[in-house]
C-alpha cells in the first residue's frame, strides 16, 4: 500500500475494518492485526530460503499461463541482471557488511543485492532470483557481483531448468567466466560491449566493422529518430565465439547522438540487428528504471531499513518483490486505461487502497458470490 515504513503501517492498521478485511482475505478469524514489531520478530525466525522462492513461483505461474509469451525474443524470455544497494550504514551493521573506504576517511557499511528480473518491453520487471552480496562466507576477499552471479546462476537454473532464456547484462559480464556459465546452462546472452572493459576485442571489432562495409543498415525508429546499425560476427574471446553489434541513434532537430554496443552469442544479421538492439540489449534498462527505481522511490522504499536484524531484513526484501509483482499485475493489466482514468497515479492507487481496507469492511457475501464466477483480467500487450 506504499506506506513506506513499519511505523506508518502501525498507525494505518489499527481499525476494526482492517482486521476484518485481513481475516476475510486470509480465511482466518484472528480479529486483530499483529503489531509491526511482532511481524518483524516473526520474519527474523523464518528461513529466508522459503520466502526467496515466492517471487520466482509467481513468475513460473505467469509463464505456465502463457501470459508473458507476447514479449519473448527469439522464443526466449529476457532475464536482466544488475546489483543495487539495499541498506547503508555509517557504523558496522553486522559481521557480514561489505565495506567501502570513503574519501573523507570514513567507512561505509552496506548490503548490496544482485537481482535477476524477467523484463518486458511493456515495462514489466518481475524478480525471479536474488542473491545478497555479503561477507558471510568468511573469505579473505570481500564478496562481489561476479561471485554472487555464480551463486545466483545455480538458483536460476534450479528454479527454471528448461526455460529458454536470454541473459541481459552490463559490461561487467563481458568476460569468459560469464560466457562459460551461460553455455553450461544453455542460456543465450546479450551484454553491454564497452571499449574500457575489453579494449583488445573492441579494437578488433572496430577494425573488422570498418573493413566490412556491407554489415550496415539504417532504419527510422519513428518520424524523428534514425538508427544506424553495424555488426561483426565470429569474434573470439578466450575460446568463446561472440558476435558484436552497435546502434547509433540520432534525433532530428537535436545536435545529439547516442551510441550503444553489445556482445551476444545470437547470430546477427540485417534482418535481426534492429530487433536484437531495441527488443534485446536496450531492455536491460528495465531492471533499473521499472525495477530498482520504482522500488526505491515509488512507495516500496527499497533502501529503508525495515529491520536491522539481517534475517528479517532479507525476508522484508523478498516480500517487497512479491508486493511489486502483485501491483504490476494490477496496474498493467487490461484495466490499465480504467486505472489511469479513475486513479490518475500510483500514489492515488496506494492511498485509496489503504483507505478502503482500513475504513470499510468487505462484505463476505459479495466475496462468496464472486468466488463462484470465472473472470480473467488479461495483461495489456498494446
Amino acid at each position: 500500500m506504499g506506506l513506506r515504513s513499519r511505523r506508518q503501517f502501525r498507525f494505518e492498521s489499527g481499525t476494526h475494518a482492517f482486521a476484518c478485511n485481513l481475516d476475510l482475505i486470509a480465511g482466518t478469524a484472528v480479529g486483530q492485526v499483529s503489531h509491526d514489531d511482532t511481524f518483524r520478530n516473526y520474519l527474523n525466525r523464518i528461513d529466508p530460503e522459503y520466502l526467496a522462492e515466492i517471487p520466482g513461483r509467481i513468475v513460473d505461474r505467469l509463464i505456465r499461463m502463457k501470459l508473458l509469451d507476447h514479449w519473448r525474443l527469439k522464443g526466449a524470455f529476457l532475464i536482466a541482471l544488475d546489483a543495487t544497494g539495499q541498506l547503508r550504514f555509517h557504523r558496522r551493521h553486522c559481521p557480514y557488511c561489505i565495506t567501502q573506504a570513503l574519501s573523507n576517511g570514513t567507512t561505509l557499511y552496506y548490503h548490496p543485492v544482485l537481482e535477476a528480473k524477467l523484463v518486458t518491453s511493456s515495462g514489466l520487471a518481475f524478480s525471479v532470483a536474488s542473491e545478497f552480496i555479503d561477507n558471510r562466507d568468511g573469505g579473505e576477499e570481500q564478496d562481489c557481483e561476479r561471485k554472487a552471479f555464480g551463486r545466483l546462476a545455480v538458483k536460476l537454473k534450479g528454479r527454471f531448468p528448461r526455460l529458454p532464456v536470454i541473459i541481459l547484462g552490463d559490461a561487467l559480464y563481458a568476460c569468459a567466466p560469464f560466457f562459460d556459465t551461460c553455455r553450461r546452462n544453455g542460456w543465450r546472452f546479450i551484454v553491454t560491449f564497452k571499449e574500457g572493459s575489453l579494449p583488445a576485442l573492441f579494437e578488433e571489432y572496430q577494425a573488422l566493422r570498418d573493413a566490412q562495409g556491407s554489415n550496415r543498415v539504417q532504419r527510422l525508429a519513428s518520424a524523428d529518430i534514425r538508427q544506424r546499425f553495424a555488426w561483426v560476427n565470429g569474434l573470439d574471446h578466450q575460446g568463446h565465439r561472440v558476435n558484436a553489434f552497435e546502434c547509433t541513434e540520432t534525433v532530428r532537430g537535436k545536435n545529439k547522438q547516442t551510441y550503444h554496443a553489445w556482445l551476444t552469442d545470437l547470430p546477427v544479421t540485417e534482418e535481426s540487428v534492429a530487433q536484437l538492439s531495441n527488443q534485446g540489449g536496450r531492455q536491460r534498462w528495465k531492471i533499473e528504471n521499472q525495477g530498482f527505481d520504482v522500488q526505491k522511490h515509488h512507495g516500496y522504499e527499497l533502501e529503508h531499513a525495515y529491520s536491522r536484524k539481517p534475517v528479517a531484513a532479507e525476508n522484508f526484501y523478498y516480500l517487497l518483490q512479491v508486493a511489486h509483482a502483485i501491483n504490476q499485475l494490477m496496474i498493467k493489466g487490461a484495466l490499465r486505461k480504467v486505472f489511469a482514468h479513475v486513479m490518475g497515479s500510483l500514489r492515488n492507487y496506494y492511498r485509496r487502497l489503504a483507505e478502503s481496507l482500513r475504513n470499510e469492511a468487505i462484505n463476505p457475501n459479495t466475496v462468496e458470490a464472486w468466488a463462484t464466477k470465472r473472470i480473467q483480467i488479461r495483461l495489456d500487450t498494446s
